[in-house]
Parts: structure tokens; sequence; C-alpha cells
């Protein structure tokens, strides 16, 4: 089903399994429809926490609110892994913002990028803000006993439809330099790891304060626009609670916003 890691990669996760614990389980496959479709299947056939997937191409790369994801083969990193919670089901949501946070501080890590959180998944950088990089968290099962935990990474330059175009960068463009991609996945897959023992530890806590660290361009006050079955609405991004969802003033109510696009004015590329 899966075919051999590459060199560098099988290199790299042996050289660092000490500190990816059970997320050194890396299947690899050059070409696939979706990496959360096969981590799905995986998870549902009982695989443990930590494995996960990795592709050059996706077909039918997912994104949020149905959308595609752009995965051109070689240009990114399209990763999918596997988490089974521990916590009450309400830690759900809050997984798509620890991975966010893993993703980020990746990403830091390896190229001392300013990268920031968008809420509730975007990996952006810049003014105004260029994605580069996202997540996409589903559940497995009628009973929520594992999330799959997808990540795609812009890594190389390549040519974006004229849709996401205006509003799309990569690593390596803002870095302007090359990148390895192998020590961008084992950073990747170590900070996963990291917020994974956090959760199970019930330090939800810990890992919000990290998720408004990278994401406090956009709270604080910053003016956002939504829109809801009632039509569109207008105020200022104030925090995140404890579910993880975005606490916005609107007119001296207060909002919470937990599903559905929102636009922050003066930061989002439209």
């Amino acid at each position: 089903m899966f075919d051999p890691l590459p060199a560098d990669l099988a290199a790299a996760i042996d050289a660092a399994r000490d500190r990816l614990g059970p997320f050194a389980r890396l299947h690899y496959k050059a070409l696939v429809d979706s990496t959360n479709t096969i981590a799905m299947t995986l998870a549902a056939a009982g695989e443990p926490e930590g494995t996960s997937v990795l592709a050059d191409e996706q077909h039918r790369g997912r994104g949020r609110l149905g959308r595609d994801w752009f995965s051109p083969s070689g240009s990114g990193i399209y990763l999918s892994t596997i988490v089974r919670p521990r916590g009450p089901v309400r830690v759900v949501p809050l997984i798509t913002l620890a991975a966010g946070v893993a993703a980020a501080r990746a990403i830091h890590g390896a190229t001392g990028l300013p990268v920031e959180l968008k809420w509730p998944n975007d990996l952006v950088i810049g003014r105004p803000w260029r994605k580069v990089g996202g997540v996409l968290c589903e559940t497995a099962g009628t009973v929520i006993d594992a999330v799959v935990v997808g990540i795609g990474i812009n890594l190389r330059a390549t040519a974006y439809p004229a849709s996401i175009a205006h509003r799309a960068s990569s690593i390596e463009t803002e870095l302007g330099r090359p990148l390895e991609r192998a020590d961008l996945v084992v950073g990747l897959l170590a900070e996963l790891y990291l917020v994974a023992e956090d959760m199970h530890a019930g330090a939800y806590d810990a890992v919000l304060d990290a998720w408004r660290t990278f994401a406090g361009a956009g709270l604080g006050g910053r003016v956002v626009r939504w829109s809801d079955p009632l039509g569109e609405h207008r105020g200022r991004a104030r925090d995140i609670d404890s579910d993880g969802a975005l606490l916005v003033d609107a007119g001296g109510r207060a909002e919470r916003i937990v599903a559905g696009e929102v636009v922050w004015e003066g930061l989002s590329r439209e």
C-alpha cells in the first residue's frame, strides 16, 4: 500500500526517534487522493496515535469549508496524523488549535520566520497575511476515539491557481533560500508529539496560551467581518475561549464564533 520512505526522510526519522516517540511511525506514498482519507482508514483499523501519512502529491486534498487543498507534486508537505483524545469531548475542537501551534513552532524552529496563526486553522505570514499552510482535523468513527490531523504546508514556490495566487506564499519564498523537507517534517512530528502530550495531560490552558502567542495580531480588538444565516456582521476580535471559539465584541454584544469564514480587516487578503 505504501512506498518506501525516501532516503533523506528515513535517515532523519531514525536520527530523531528519541524525540518523536510514537510519532516516528511515518508512512509515505508519492501520490494519493488525500492523506486524510488514508489516515482515516488507518484510524478505523485501530492504528495507534502518532501513525502518520506523508505524500508528495494529492489529487483530492481537502481544506476547510469543503475547499480543495492545492497539492502539486514536490511543492509542499502533505501530512496526516492520527491522534486519540483521552479527555472529554470538549477537547476535540482544541486539537485544531494545538496542531496549529505545532506547525507554527516547527516552521519557526526550522526557519526563524515570524509565522502567525489565523483563527481557526491557517498559517500565515506578513502584512497583509500571506497563507503558507493550514490544518484540517476530521474525526474517525461514530464514537470519537480518533482525530485525523491534516497539515498542509507550502514549502516550495509554485504557480498557484488564480483564485489563491494573491494570498498564497511558500516557506522558501519567504525565507529566500531552499529548506530541506526532511528537517521540517521531523520538526513537525516532534511538535505534534509535544502538543499531544500536553493535551493528554490536561494542559489545555498551555495550548491555548501558545495559540494566543502566535495569533496575537488577530486578537486584542482587531476589526473582523463574518456571515451567518442572519446576514453579515462586524465586530472586534478579542480572544478565544476555553473551547477554542473566537470571541468578538459586536456593538457591545459578546459573540462566540465556532465555525465559518472570518475576515480580518487590514490583515486578510480578500
